[in-house]
């Protein structure tokens, strides 16, 4: 096994001993890696599609083996099954709903949820990743607000990791769609990469102050990431034909999430 208690020790040094401190520099960090996929589009201004669907796939693999290993199964061991299953069903179900209600605009799916006017497409576009970046602060912050560092880590080191190819796809989308020059592009990847910082400290305060709800907030957690995995990440991915290469992304990104795993036990 991997030698990674000086990880542990940095962190440490840096965010302390308190589970809130730890979930708001928990929620920085992974909202700083989406912010530097995001900036790759200065530099890489036209990745390929079938880059962009591989690398998605592999997000979509880390995510979804991070919600076992990370989330469920932790849950499970805090609190015993039934907590964590009717956690992952209201995960489901509040994104299911959110997806309904709240008016945003997919750069593929077009639009989604009540039909507005009064909100400009840029800001549709905004809600939409919004939404699907919410469920991985909130996971990150309920991690840590477990008190269980070493298993807090290793979702902070997998979701950050998918957080890069997640935020340049972003940043690729927002051109796609129109939204002005490079630059404002990648402003828009990390502008709907914010909504982690606060939803981490949300997840670590919650559980902190009310350590009967882990279970349930773990499994919610791992629900809502399971649900953007299945609904946006892997139908993207599948669109344009490049659905065998984005599978073996996938794998791969599982491969590579279980290595965390085991070594950073």
């Amino acid at each position: 096994m991997m030698e990674t208690g000086w990880i542990e020790n940095a962190f440490r040094a840096i965010a302390g001993s308190n589970p809130i401190w730890q979930g708001l520099i928990g929620g920085l960090f992974i909202t700083l890696t989406n912010a530097i996929g995001a900036l790759i589009v200065l530099l890489w201004r036209r990745p390929s599609e079938k880059f962009l669907d591989v690398s998605l796939g592999f997000a979509a693999g880390i995510m979804l083996t991070a919600s076992f290993t990370s989330l469920i199964l932790p849950g499970i061991d805090y609190g015993g099954i039934w907590p964590v299953i009717i956690g992952v069903a209201l995960g489901v179900i509040l994104l299911d709903l959110s997806d309904h209600i709240f008016p945003h605009q997919h750069a593929v799916k077009g639009p989604e949820g009540i039909k507005t006017k009064r909100i400009r497409a840029v800001w549709l576009f905004i809600i939409a990743i919004t939404l699907h970046n919410a469920p991985e602060g909130l996971a990150v912050g309920v991690g840590f607000g477990s008190g269980d560092i070493d298993n807090a880590l290793k979702l902070m080191l997998a979701i950050g990791i998918q957080n890069i190819p997640e935020g340049l796809a972003v940043a690729v989308a927002a051109l796609g769609v129109g939204m002005g020059t490079y630059f404002y592009a990648s402003l828009v990847g990390i502008r709907a990469g914010l909504v982690e910082i606060p939803l981490a400290l949300f997840g670590a305060w919650a559980v902190t102050i009310a350590a009967p709800i882990l279970p349930y907030a773990m499994g919610f957690a791992a629900g809502a990431m399971l649900y953007v995995i299945s609904d946006e990440i892997v139908p993207e991915t599948h669109r344009k034909g490049h659905e065998r290469l984005a599978t073996i992304g996938t794998m791969v990104g599982i491969v590579v999430m279980l290595y965390l795993d085991v070594t950073l036990g």
